[in-house]
C-alpha cells in the first residue's frame, strides 16, 4: 500500500510520535475518565425528590459523595494536563536532577491517585447501593457513569505508575559518579610516579642518554689514573 509523502511526514512528525507514546495515551485516557466522572455528577448528580424542590445528591442523598467525585475528577484532570505539558517539554530539560525529581513526583502522584480512585470507587459504589430505588426521576445514569469510570481510572493510573517506575530504574544516575571520577583524576595527577611508570623507565639506544646514568653514584664514575712517584737513588 502506497502512502503519500505528506501523510508519511505527518506520521513521522514529533507531535504524532508524542501522541503515540504509551505514557501520553495513558494520561489522555485518565484525563477523559476524570472529566466524565466530575462532569456527570456536576450536571445531573444533584436532583430534587418528588415531594421536595430541594436538590439532593443522587448517591444516597450524600453530598460528600458527590463533592468527592467532582473534586477528585477535577484535580485528576488538572494533574493529567500539567504532566502532559511537562512531557511535551521533556527533551528541553537539561538538568538531570530536575528530570529525576520530575519522574519521582510522577510516580508518587500516580500511586496516590491509584489509592484515591480505589477508595472513591468503593465509596461511590457503596453509596449507590444504599440509595433507595426510584427516589429520583433523573441522575441514575450519571451516577453509574461516575462509578464506572472511577473504576477504569484505577487501571490508567496503575499503568502510569508502572511507566514512571521504569523511567526511574532506567534513567537513575549513579550517585557521586562524576565526583568520584573527578577525584580519581586529581589523585592520579598529583600522585608521584611509581617505579613502573614509563617516566622512570630508561630508554636504551646508542643515541639516547638516559637520565639514569646521571643518577648513578659518583663513586661509580671512571676511576682516576694513579700517579707515578719517582723514587730517589741511593
Amino acid at each position: 500500500m502506497h502512502i503519500p509523502e505528506s501523510l508519511q511526514e505527518l506520521a513521522d512528525s514529533e507531535a504524532v510520535r508524542f501522541l503515540r507514546r504509551p505514557r501520553t495515551v495513558a494520561r489522555i485516557l485518565a484525563g477523559v475518565f476524570s472529566l466524565i466522572v466530575f462532569s456527570s455528577l456536576l450536571t445531573d448528580g444533584y436532583q430534587n425528590k418528588m415531594d421536595s424542590s430541594k436538590l439532593h445528591c443522587v448517591l444516597n442523598s450524600n453530598h460528600v459523595a458527590c463533592r468527592f467525585a467532582v473534586g477528585a475528577g477535577l484535580l485528576a484532570l488538572i494533574s493529567c494536563l500539567a504532566f502532559l505539558a511537562l512531557d511535551a517539554h521533556e527533551n528541553r530539560i537539561a538538568s538531570t536532577r530536575f528530570k529525576t525529581a520530575f519522574q519521582l513526583l510522577d510516580f508518587i502522584l500516580a500511586v496516590a491517585w491509584v489509592g484515591i480512585w480505589f477508595l472513591g470507587f468503593c465509596f461511590l459504589a457503596n453509596q449507590w447501593q444504599h440509595s433507595p430505588p426510584k427516589q429520583f426521576l433523573l441522575g441514575s445514569s450519571s451516577a453509574k457513569a461516575a462509578i464506572t469510570f472511577a473504576f477504569f481510572s484505577i487501571f490508567t493510573w496503575i499503568f502510569q505508575a508502572y511507566l514512571a517506575l521504569q523511567d526511574l530504574r532506567n534513567d537513575a544516575p549513579v550517585p557521586y559518579k562524576r565526583s568520584l571520577d573527578e577525584g580519581g583524576l586529581v589523585l592520579a595527577t598529583l600522585s608521584p610516579p611509581s617505579a613502573t611508570s614509563p617516566i622512570n623507565t630508561p630508554t636504551t639506544g646508542p643515541n639516547n642518554m638516559s637520565y639514569a646514568s646521571s643518577a648513578l653514584s659518583p663513586y661509580l664514575t671512571t676511576p682516576k689514573v694513579p700517579r707515578l712517584a719517582m723514587m730517589p737513588d741511593n
